[in-house]
């Protein structure tokens, strides 16, 4: 069986440039039925309805949702004992990643500006009151997601930030909230408020709506299945919801200057993740094609998650070879994946595919640059948008998290007698009387 396909840029199929949709593989319904009822069951019965679903899809049902401080401090506590290199490189991470977030705050700015004689106009940044993340713990429990989740909800300023993970058995009491310790203790350490054990869609429905244990939230921020998925697209105007972030995508330009080693480990990072995820390189050369070939079939070998990465690059994987880089540039912002990696060596060339590029999540320059530095511990955010959707979006930022508004003062001026007039005047071609006459005696004062 090939590992991975290998094909000429003219030979891609058009299907490689669309959104892609997925299924359950269980039952072949699509997600969006399961999903909506979902929904109306925590719509309609709250907690009741969390409390069935938890029966039903999860390793562990407790009797009731919010895990309690102290559990969560002790699972902090407990890993700084057991584990120190861990928790140490969890502070690192989530210092780089709050620090990142404040940099990105300050960028949203206030101002107000006289447009003409006394006609002041505004705009004011401000947090959503409540923001709420959402963290998987399926086979990999995402313990960085609770990093790069908290860090912009917590820099933008949120009043109060809660997070939802599916349960696990609790070690001592079957009844009692208990949920993944390496996401607790992460949760301890960035400062969440409030962390509930609850997964799956049911949970972005709790915080769509809220219930009667978990409140509802005015953003919902997070990664998840393709069930987590259509769940944030369905609710949607419901909530606020910062992207539909699918399987793990990461697409390599690369040329002969690059480590091939280092790219076919690059593809196998993705391709662990899930057997929807993505990993694609394109190259001009052909010889560095068949050398990442090899890479590849070499190191799943000695993989612990090869039989995931391998059924994901046979189902997803790419090899394209393209005649020049103008080429591979063109693919890239036509395909505008999650994380785009430029393997080049320092120089003109590497500039100039830089600021070429336009869509993608994440961009990383140069060979050292390896993706994963910002799934972990580089300050960048890793919630990052796929399935073509940077063509029109980017992260998850503090950008999420706040909202940006107007303001309107006028005084006296000729500035605010004209904006009247035009007013009087447009209402007038609407057919909108009242508007017309709002604005006119204004200027009878």
């Amino acid at each position: 069986m090939e590992i991975v396909k290998v094909v000429e840029s003219k030979d891609i199929p058009s299907s490689f440039f669309e959104p892609r949709n997925f299924t359950d593989e269980k039952t072949g319904n699509d997600a969006s039925s399961i999903v909506s009822q979902i929904i109306n069951q925590v719509r309609t019965e709250g907690d009741v309805a969390l409390f069935n679903l938890s029966a039903k899809f999860d390793a562990a049902s407790p009797s009731f949702l919010e895990i309690p401080t102290e559990e969560l401090q002790a699972c902090a506590a407990n890993l700084k004992n057991e584990n120190p290199d861990l928790y140490n490189s969890l502070c690192y991470s989530r210092d780089l990643a709050l620090e990142f977030a404040r940099k990105q705050r300050e960028c949203f700015t206030d101002f107000e500006t006289e447009l003409r004689p006394g006609l002041f106009t505004g705009q004011r940044t401000i947090p959503v009151e409540r923001a709420g993340l959402y963290v998987p713990a399926g086979r990999f429990p995402l313990i960085s997601t609770v990093i790069m989740t908290s860090a912009p909800a917590l820099a933008s300023g949120c009043s109060e930030v809660i997070l939802c993970s599916p349960p696990r058995p609790h070690p001592t009491n079957k009844d009692k909230p208990y949920a993944d310790k390496g996401i607790m203790a992460a949760a301890a350490l960035c400062g969440v408020h409030k962390v509930f054990a609850c997964g799956g869609a049911q949970a972005i429905a709790a915080m769509a709506y809220g219930t009667e244990t978990i409140p509802r939230c005015d953003v919902i921020a997070g990664p998840g299945n393709k069930f987590v998925i259509e769940a944030k697209r369905q609710l949607y105007g419901t909530v606020g919801i910062d992207m539909l972030a699918g399987p793990s995508e990461v697409f390599i330009i690369a040329d002969s200057t690059a480590n091939a080693k280092w790219v076919a480990v690059d593809m196998l990072a993705q391709a662990e993740h899930d057997t929807d995820a993505q990993a694609i390189l394109v190259t001009t050369d052909k010889k560095f094609a068949e050398k990442v070939k090899i890479e590849l079939q070499t190191q799943l070998q000695e993989l612990s998650t090869a039989e995931t990465a391998k059924e994901s690059l046979f189902r997803n994987g790419y090899i394209i070879l393209v005649k020049d880089l103008d080429e591979a540039i063109k693919i890239a912002n036509r395909k505008a994946p999650e994380h785009l990696e430029l393997a080049f060596d320092k120089g003109p060339k590497l500039e100039k595919l830089s600021a070429s590029v336009k869509n993608f999540g994440s961009l990383f320059l140069g060979h050292g640059s390896a993706e994963v530095l910002g799934d972990y511990a580089a300050g960048l955010n890793h919630t990052l948008p796929t399935s073509t959707s940077a063509r029109f979006t980017g992260g998850l930022s503090v950008r999420c998290f706040l909202k940006t508004v107007t303001t309107l003062r006028t005084e006296n001026g000729s500035g605010q007698k004209q904006s009247a007039t035009a007013a009087s005047f447009m209402g007038d071609a609407e057919g909108l009387a009242a508007h017309a006459k709002a604005a006119r005696l204004r200027l009878e004062k």
